[in-house]
C-alpha cells in the first residue's frame, strides 16, 4: 500500500516557531515531523509515499533530496576537487517518495484529487496530514475498513478538540463537522484508509475544495461510507508552538510513545 501525506498548507498558527520552514519540516530531535510520520509508517511495511506539496515546497525537496548531508555529520573542502566525507550513516529510513506539486492554495480534498494518477493500481491506500504523530494500530485500522467495507476509516482520537467531530454507532459515522467551535467528543485524528475505487466519487479539482467539507467527507458519512477507529493510544499534533514543544520535550525524555521503530 501508498501512504499520501499532505505537506501543503502554511501552518499560520505555529509561523512562531519558524518563518522559513513548512511545518512538516519543524524538527522533533533534530529531524523533520515528517520523517517521524514517515517511519511510523514504514514500521508497519507501508515504504511507498506520495507528498502532497505546496507552500515551501522546495524545502521539502532539498531536505530529502540532500539526505544524507541533512541527517548526518560531513567535511567537505572548498577550492578543492575532494569527494565529500561523510561521518557514519544517516538515521534509516525506507521509502520510496514522489513529490506532488498539489498547488500553493489547494484545499486538502484538492490536493488528494490532485495525486490520483499515482494511486492506479491501488485497492485502497493511507492518507495523513504532515503535522501529528501517534501510535496507531494500522493493522486493527485496516481492519476496520475492510469490516465495514467504507469509502473511508479516519481515526478517533480525543484530545483538546479544534478539528473535525464525529458522531458514530457501532463504528460507521452518521455525522462528521469540520472543525466546530466546541466538542465534547472524538475528532479526527487523521490516519485514514480510503478505498481507491470509491473516494473519487467524493473529491473534485475545485481549488478551494476541503476533504473534510460537508462535500467530501461529509457526503460519505450521509451516505454509510464513511467509518472510523477509534484509536485508544497516544496520539498528538504540532498546530502550536506549545505543541511543538511537548513534542520535542517528549523526544528528548525518551518517553516518544510514537517511536514505534528500534
Amino acid at each position: 500500500m501508498k501512504a499520501v501525506i499532505l505537506c501543503g498548507g502554511q501552518g499560520t498558527r505555529i509561523r512562531d516557531v519558524s518563518e522559513v520552514l513548512p511545518k512538516p519540516m519543524l524538527p522533533i530531535g533534530g529531524l523533520p515531523i515528517l520523517w517521524h510520520i514517515m517511519k511510523i509508517y514504514s514500521a508497519h511495511g507501508v515504504n511507498s509515499f506520495i507528498l502532497c506539496l505546496g507552500y515551501k515546497s522546495w524545502k521539502i525537496k532539498e531536505f530529502f533530496l540532500n539526505y544524507r548531508e541533512m541527517a548526518s555529520d560531513f567535511t567537505m573542502s572548498l577550492g578543492v576537487n575532494e569527494p565529500i566525507v561523510h561521518h557514519g550513516t544517516p538515521p534509516l529510513l525506507d521509502a520510496k517518495i514522489t513529490f506532488a506539486e498539489t498547488g500553493e492554495a489547494a484545499g486538502t480534498g484538492a490536493r488528494l484529487w490532485r495525486v490520483k494518477k499515482y494511486l492506479e493500481g491501488e485497492e485502497r491506500f493511507h492518507f495523513t496530514y504532515g503535522d501529528a504523530v501517534a501510535d496507531i494500530d494500522f493493522s486493527a485500522l485496516l481492519q476496520t475498513q475492510s469490516l465495514l467495507n467504507a469509502t473511508g476509516v479516519f481515526t478517533g482520537v480525543r484530545p483538546p478538540s479544534r478539528f473535525g467531530e464525529f458522531a458514530a454507532e457501532n463504528g460507521r459515522v452518521s455525522r462528521f463537522h469540520e472543525k466546530p467551535n466546541t466538542t465534547g467528543g472524538s475528532i479526527n485524528g487523521g490516519f485514514m484508509v480510503f478505498d481507491n475505487r470509491k473516494v473519487w466519487d467524493y473529491l473534485n479539482d475545485k481549488e478551494n475544495l476541503s476533504l473534510e467539507s460537508p462535500e467530501s467527507m461529509g457526503r460519505m458519512a450521509l451516505a454509510g461510507e464513511l467509518g472510523v477507529y477509534e484509536h485508544p493510544g497516544f496520539w498528538q499534533c504540532m498546530d502550536t508552538p506549545r505543541e511543538y514543544g511537548i513534542l520535542n520535550e517528549m523526544w528528548e525524555k525518551q518517553n516518544a510513545p510514537w517511536k514505534v521503530w528500534d
